[in-house]
Order: structure tokens, then C-alpha cells, then sequence
């Protein structure tokens, strides 16, 4: 299991230390093409093309047997990336993702700021735009916590069941009853994932 950084870190990287929707704290997994982003904000890449290389040339690793899975804006990334790279991928899931960043209020400005005011090129990055516009995955997993401050205007898994059935994606949402955003909720749930996981890279 890899659990890679959300964003770059360090001197000279472009940040803004104060917000934490943005920067160093929520790099979106995206390929920033906006100044002064654009040099180093590459996490679609890092996760896509950087970070297999490393793994499959330092560690026995079958690169043929590949998850993904993610926590909020990770499970946004996850979803996007497992989209566009299903023949990676075995199987993904995702604990309370972002799963149309496009209209969500807390990551629009993110995608302004990576990606320029272009509506269209967001559309790469945002799940259920990409269901719409042909991308498709097996199946997928996805948690969410009834309780969860985020989930009326930031989260809306009801968009991706919606994009799913639409689609013919197989999707298993489970409102998890009274649970939020935290850790609580993942570390309950997490077993369930690993479990679900770990059946389809044995396929």
C-alpha cells in the first residue's frame, strides 16, 4: 500500500499557507497549467506515470495488479484518475469524495487557479463530467457519512449514483448513518475497502 502526498512541498514551491483548500494542503490531483502552478503542481502525472515507475523499478511489485482509492479530494482523485486509466486499474474506491469539483463550492476556485478560467478543461479532472463524456470503470465503492459537514455542497455523492446508473457503471453507495468527515469514519470503514480491494486484485 502506497499513500502518496497530496501536493509538492518545500522552498520555492508556489503555495498559499493560509488556505487550505488550496496549495500545499489540496493540490486536487491535477496538472496545473496556470502560473505560478504550473512548474511544479503535477499530481495527475506523479500518481499516473511518476510514481509506478518508482515502485515497479525498487520493489517486486505486480504492475499488472493495480487499486486506487482515496479520502475526499483523494477520492476525487481517485475516480478521475481511475477514469482515464481503467486498463491501470483493478479497482477503485473512495471514502466521501468530490465527485463534480466543477460546481462544488469549496474546489471551483481551486480548478480557476490550476487550470485558467476555461470551464472546458475542468472537465478532465471532475468524475461525473468525465462519465458524460465517454470514460468508463467497472465498478465502484464509495462511503459516505450521513452526518459529514461537506456533503450538501461539497461533496453530492448523489451526482456520481446519478452519472453511474446513467451510464451503466456499477456503483455500491453506502450512506454510512451518523458518521462525518473524520478519521472515525475511515478508519471504521477501511477494512471493508482493504477486503474489497484485495478480492478483485486476486481476480
Amino acid at each position: 500500500m502506497v499513500c502518496p502526498d497530496t501536493s509538492p512541498r518545500g522552498e520555492g514551491v508556489a503555495d498559499e499557507k493560509d488556505n487550505w483548500q488550496f496549495g500545499s494542503g489540496a493540490g486536487f490531483y491535477v496538472d496545473a497549467t496556470q502560473e505560478p502552478f504550473a512548474r511544479n503542481y503535477r499530481m495527475y502525472s506523479y500518481i499516473v506515470d511518476e510514481l509506478p515507475a518508482l515502485i515497479a523499478g525498487r520493489f517486486p511489485a505486480d504492475m499488472a495488479r493495480q487499486s486506487i482509492f482515496g479520502h475526499s479530494m483523494g477520492g476525487h482523485g481517485a475516480l478521475t484518475i481511475a477514469l482515464k486509466n481503467s486498463e491501470h486499474f483493478r479497482s477503485c474506491s473512495a471514502f466521501s469524495p468530490i465527485v463534480q469539483p466543477m460546481t462544488a463550492d469549496w474546489s471551483r476556485p481551486a480548478l480557476e487557479k490550476y487550470l485558467g478560467k476555461d470551464e472546458k478543461s475542468w472537465r478532465a479532472y471532475d468524475a461525473t463530467a468525465l462519465i458524460e463524456d465517454g470514460h468508463r470503470f467497472g465498478e465502484f465503492l464509495v462511503d459516505q457519512g450521513t452526518a459529514d459537514g461537506f456533503l450538501k455542497d461539497g461533496l453530492r455523492p448523489w451526482l456520481l449514483d446519478d452519472a453511474c446508473k446513467k451510464s451503466g457503471i456499477a456503483l455500491t453507495l453506502r450512506m454510512q448513518e451518523g458518521y462525518d468527515h473524520s478519521y472515525n469514519f475511515i478508519s471504521t470503514f477501511m477494512g471493508d475497502h482493504l477486503k474489497w480491494h484485495a478480492a478483485r486484485l486476486a481476480k
